[in-house]
């Protein structure tokens, strides 16, 4: 039976120095509570914007020690399962996401989750793309908070970040102390509002160490493609980064030249954002799945 690892235990900043909740072994299969990214402090469409403790937002569950894993190595989580509550959240407000400096006051909005649909109104009813929003290892160096995204992963709000994808992390520290949280019902790209329909639930992961292997970046790979997603101070920095270490993933597996490579991605690779409303902002370019399957690519094997 899969061990459940209760959301009262929680981070608001990955680091190094943070205590973990438990140790597990590679490859172990673990389920994990998460609170949303209030930490469930808006109960009501009627809440203030002064009743909310702002300290106390993106709260990720963990962190949790993977034996063997060391500096230089790489972690792999794949997520198996994402569950959601019966209730989601959305909130809006001066100064928050792209519209905040023309949003004259903070409104939050409750959102039933029935028949797998998020019901906004009577007459929106918007379809569930479940997702994860905050995941990551411990940095270095300094705490990074929760809040923001980096090469340790993060708040990188990232919509292929759902069940059957597996994450390639950086590690950094002994033991990688894996955290995550801020679940989605659903979120579209670029989170312009800087909040997705935000939910409690539960995520089940497996959580593996792959040797003789190293990354810059967090990398994803899905039924779909494989994507390299970067977090920078802007988007021309983040689409550039998340390209070239694309093509400095893939060239090794391939026959192609660069210049081959190259004309290759520009006419199949997408440059997609992530989100523009966190401290950095995040990138990712993706590559279908059928170019890795042309040349039997089987990265970090």
């Amino acid at each position: 039976m899969t061990e459940i690892i209760s959301c009262q235990d929680v981070i608001y900043a990955f680091s190094k120095d943070n205590r973990p909740i438990k140790t597990v072994a590679p490859g172990s299969q673990i389920t994990i509570e998460t609170y949303d990214c209030f930490q469930n402090q808006i109960r009501s469409n009627n809440t203030e914007i002064n009743s909310i403790d702002w300290e106390r937002i993106n709260p990720a569950t963990g962190p949790i020690f993977i034996e063997t894993a060391q500096p230089g190595d790489i972690l792999s989580v794949k997520i198996d399962r994402i569950e959601l509550a019966n209730e989601g959240v959305m909130a809006v407000g001066p100064n928050l996401g792209v519209m905040g400096g023309r949003i004259e006051h903070f409104e939050a909005k409750i959102i039933p989750i029935q028949n797998n649909k998020a019901i906004f109104n009577d007459t929106i009813q918007i379809p569930l793309n479940p997702m994860i929003g905050v995941i990551g290892v411990a940095p270095s160096g300094d705490p990074v908070s929760c809040g923001t995204p980096g090469s340790h992963g993060g708040n990188m709000d990232t919509k292929l970040i759902t069940t059957g994808a597996t994450l390639y992390f950086p590690v950094f520290v002994e033991g990688a102390l894996f955290a995550l949280g801020d679940l989605h019902a659903a979120m579209g790209d670029g989170e312009i509002g800087v909040s997705g329909i935000e939910i409690p639930g539960k995520v089940t992961v497996t959580l593996d160490v792959i040797k003789g292997h190293s990354l810059k970046n967090p990398v994803l790979i899905s039924e779909e493609g494989i994507a390299t997603i970067v977090s920078a101070q802007t988007l021309d920095e983040a689409v550039k980064t998340s390209v070239e270490e694309m093509i400095d993933l893939l060239l090794p597996h391939t026959d192609l030249t660069l210049n081959h490579l190259t004309m290759v991605m520009s006419a199949i690779g997408q440059t997609q954002i992530s989100q523009v409303v966190d401290p950095l902002v995040t990138a990712r370019f993706f590559v279908p799945k059928w170019f890795l399957d042309a040349y039997h690519i089987h990265l970090f094997q």
